[in-house]
């Protein structure tokens, strides 16, 4: 082995264990900030205007939706975890502004916000308490969005 060898070698592992050493810094010597763990029943504290956005982008026409209910969060069992679920229920329109008939819906949270927002199944929203969810029937597109300004 030669002298400049054995120094590069040196240097070369040097650089290793500082290259390893910045990834466990804390965060009072410079390191980086580690992030606290999401409480995944964290409750979702803004959870109708969540849903009235995601139902805003999911309907093919959002305007006059009739018969609009929604229950309040509670914990349920969601695989095989338990999340904060909310019901849904409305009468919405195709593209065509054909009414579908009353649709009830699930919306999963995470983290206090919302996951998904799928279609219920009896089981999961057959026999809820909804209450009145009037933003929900004053959501609007287009020109009717117009109409109402």
């Amino acid at each position: 082995m030669t002298p400049g060898s054995t120094a590069r070698r040196v240097l070369s592992l040097a650089f290793c264990l500082a290259v390893a050493a910045c990834s466990s810094t804390p965060e009072w010597l410079g390191g980086a900030k580690q992030e606290a763990p999401v409480d995944p029943n964290l409750f979702p504290s803004d959870y109708r205007k969540e849903i009235l956005d995601t139902m805003q982008a999911l309907l093919a026409d959002p305007s006059g939706i009739r018969d609009a209910g929604i229950t309040d969060p509670e914990l349920r069992v969601a695989g095989t975890a338990q999340r904060y679920a909310v019901c849904v229920r409305a009468n919405t329109r195709d593209a065509s502004g054909r009414y579908l008939g009353p649709k009830d819906r699930i919306a999963f949270f995470y983290g206090g916000h919302l996951n998904q927002l799928v279609d219920a199944t009896p089981e999961q929203c057959g026999k809820a308490a909804y209450k009145p969810f009037p933003e929900l029937e004053r959501l609007c597109a287009g020109k009717s969005c117009e109409n109402r300004r």
